[in-house]
């Protein structure tokens, strides 16, 4: 006698297990509730360098027959610059949380009744009632009804960017000069390099008469040259400034007037080193040295006495400072 097969599983239990899974995970899961979109609007500038340009002016005239010449840096940059106006469109929604629907059924309920009566109401009122009571209250009552799905909250929306879209307004070419400020400048006299720093405006002071360029002889040097280099992109200015001759052989006389040892001298021979600094055509090293001598003397009153009493002989005018 053939024993009796074993009954093959029904494949309807299965699919119900199924759906009841997916059922379960959808309520647990929820369906996030969407509010009115939020846009931001800004403006967004787009600067482009297209030219980057170093100057040296070293002044007039460019050959030097004075010891003292300020020489300016500055920078050019030339941008193009190009305006944008950016919207970003954010897609808001209020997260579904289950232990929510315990408050928000009932709620939901008075607002869906609520929503009809003013509906009604606003028949009578020939549609002057707002938006947000005829149709908000009804949107808002069935997602509380709804046990998928939150009420809308402002409170607990988040957002997601959507979009962004820009639309150029503008677009031009703007110049920026700016002073090569607080920054090296190196000149080369000769075979000698020396670093030097512009100030706040610029400016480097050229003294061939004070340090570095006094530590070495011009003599022989015709030309200082300028060179100024942005380390960043390599940009880099030059320029040059002939040294006359008539300049240069002043300059080794005018050395020896100012830098020569001064406290063997007798009265008459620090005169004559003003005075010859002055005829030279130094003039601001001539005031320097005088003041120099005075401060020298401030200890010994009757040889400074008899300093600026040779100095007003020599037709030198001295104003001496107090302390």
């Amino acid at each position: 006698m053939d024993k009796p097969k074993p009954l093959a599983a029904s494949p309807v239990l299965p699919l119900a297990l199924k759906g009841a899974a997916l059922c379960g995970a959808l309520f647990l899961a929820g369906c996030a509730n969407h509010m009115s979109p939020r846009n931001e609007h800004e403006e967004r500038v787009e600067r482009k360098l297209l030219e980057h340009s170093v100057q040296i002016d070293v002044g007039e005239p460019t050959t030097l027959d004075e010891p003292q010449r300020r020489v300016r840096v500055n920078e050019h940059r030339t941008f193009e610059v190009t305006e944008f106006e950016v919207t970003r469109n954010y897609d808001r929604y209020t997260p579904y949380q289950p232990w929510r629907k315990v408050y928000e059924i009932p709620l939901g309920a008075v607002a869906v009744v609520g929503g009809v009566g003013a509906n009604v109401v606003n028949i009578f009122a020939l549609g002057r009632l707002p938006d947000s009571v005829t149709h908000d209250w009804i949107t808002d009552g069935l997602a509380g009804l709804n046990p998928a799905m939150n009420m809308p909250s402002s409170g607990r929306a988040e957002q997601n960017l959507a979009s962004v879209k820009e639309v150029q307004k503008d677009k031009h070419r703007e110049v920026i000069s700016l002073p090569w400020s607080n920054r090296p400048v190196d000149v080369t006299a000769g075979s000698h390099l020396y670093s030097l720093t512009t100030d706040r405006e610029g400016v480097v002071r050229v003294n061939l008469l004070d340090s570095p360029f006094a530590d070495n002889s011009l003599r022989n040097v015709a030309r200082l040259q300028f060179s100024a280099k942005d380390d960043d992109d390599h940009t880099h200015g030059e320029a040059s400034l002939d040294l006359s001759n008539d300049l240069r052989s002043k300059l080794v006389e005018a050395r020896g007037l100012i830098f020569d040892d001064l406290e063997d001298d007798e009265v008459s021979q620090w005169v004559h080193r003003v005075k010859r600094l002055s005829e030279l055509g130094f003039e601001a090293e001539a005031a320097d040295l005088e003041q120099s001598l005075i401060e020298l003397t401030r200890n010994d009153p009757e040889l400074q006495h008899d300093f600026l009493r040779a100095l007003a002989r020599a037709g030198r005018h001295v104003t001496v400072p107090n302390h």
